[in-house]
């Protein structure tokens, strides 16, 4: 049996690890923003070789996928250590990507470039825990993007009645590593509209295992809540389609709480 060790350290500090265990959608997120793409944008053709946009790009999964699809790739991050992943991944595979540091709620495109499409998927977005900063990235978002340019808004929606803890777990295996992802999520202050949150992931490598535990709170949202940010902070950002978390370009949903993945699909007036 493996040894096992317990290890207090943030999870975005091992890329790695982190993508390892969220690298199982990848190719299906962006199957769903081509797709998407097709359906909805109304950029001009002739506005230059379709470019798009990462805030909070972590480990790069989604920058290397767009990038083998031909898409010209920014992406950007606050984590040194997922940065650093990033760009080597993308060198090991003899691809090109404009990586940098920045902060989701200030960010500035290199050389004012503007973007077909832009993204921010699984939740990323809760991690800006005011409005003032939520309606700030919207609103650099809405200015990176060409007219008719897409914004894909992936947000966990959340239940104030709920009284009990939310549990996630999974397994996934790369190499001779496997990660189990234990999530858990506490039920949010409808006042200060905070959600703590806290994983642990289980690594075992070797014949060894270790543990590691990060904490933190989300932002959180109901239907009602991200519609009014919306329009507070970004009126030329209308809502085109609304789907969930299987990625399902064929199953659109409503814009409401009767589900708690939301998968927005936003276009630049």
């Amino acid at each position: 049996m493996a040894k096992s060790t317990t290890e207090h350290r943030d999870w975005y500090d091992t890329p790695e690890y982190y993508d390892i265990i969220f690298d199982a959608d990848t190719a299906k997120e962006a199957d769903f923003m081509e797709a998407a793409w097709q359906r909805f944008s109304r950029v001009s053709e002739a506005r230059g070789p379709r470019r798009v946009l990462e805030p909070a790009c972590g480990s790069g999964r989604l920058v290397l996928e767009m990038a083998s699809r031909g898409w010209r790739v920014d992406g950007f991050d606050l984590g040194q250590e997922m940065l650093a992943f990033a760009k080597h991944r993308m060198k090991k595979a003899a691809l090109s990507a404009r990586l940098w540091i920045d902060d989701m709620a200030k960010f500035s495109a290199p050389n004012q470039t503007r973007y077909h499409l832009t993204h921010c998927l699984v939740s990323t977005y809760k991690y800006l825990l005011t409005e003032e900063a939520a309606q700030a990235h919207l609103r650099r978002v809405c200015e990176a993007l060409l007219p008719g340019g897409l914004h894909f808004l992936g947000v966990h929606l959340t239940d104030y009645t709920r009284t009990t803890c939310e549990h996630e777990r999974w397994t996934e295996q790369r190499g001779d590593v496997s990660v189990v992802c234990n999530t858990r999520g506490w039920p949010a202050d409808r006042r200060t509209r905070l959600e703590p949150v806290r994983t642990r992931l289980t690594i075992s490598r070797g014949g060894k295992r270790h543990t590691q535990e990060t904490r933190w709170n989300f932002r959180t949202y109901s239907a009602a809540q991200l519609r009014r940010t919306l329009r507070e902070a970004a009126p030329n950002l209308e809502v085109v389609g609304c789907f969930d978390f299987t990625y399902d370009i064929q199953s659109p949903r409503k814009f409401d709480d009767e589900y708690s993945d939301l998968l927005l699909v936003l276009r630049r007036r």
